[in-house]
C-alpha cells in the first residue's frame, strides 16, 4: 500500500535550474512533509508543483554548514 506523503513549500527560495523539455525546475525551498519540521529541501519539481521529484531535506544546522563549505 503506498504511504500518501503531504507537503507544503512555506519559503521559494530559488530555481536552481530549468528541463526545457519537460518543464520541471530544480529548486531550494523550504518545505514541511507530513506536518513535519521545516527543513531545507533541494529537489525537481514539475510545473504544477503538486508533486515531489527525487531530492533531499537539510536541517537548518546541515545548511548553514553546507553555505559554510561553499563559501569557501
Amino acid at each position: 500500500m503506498a504511504v500518501e506523503i503531504k507537503f507544503e513549500i512555506i519559503e521559494h527560495i530559488g530555481v536552481l535550474s530549468t528541463n526545457e523539455k519537460t518543464g520541471w525546475t530544480t529548486e531550494i525551498n523550504t518545505v514541511s512533509v507530513n506536518g513535519g519540521e521545516v527543513k531545507y529541501d533541494i529537489r525537481d519539481w514539475p510545473p504544477n508543483k503538486e508533486k515531489m521529484g527525487k531530492g533531499f531535506r537539510l536541517s537548518s544546522e546541515q545548511y548553514l554548514k553546507l553555505k559554510e563549505i561553499m563559501g569557501r
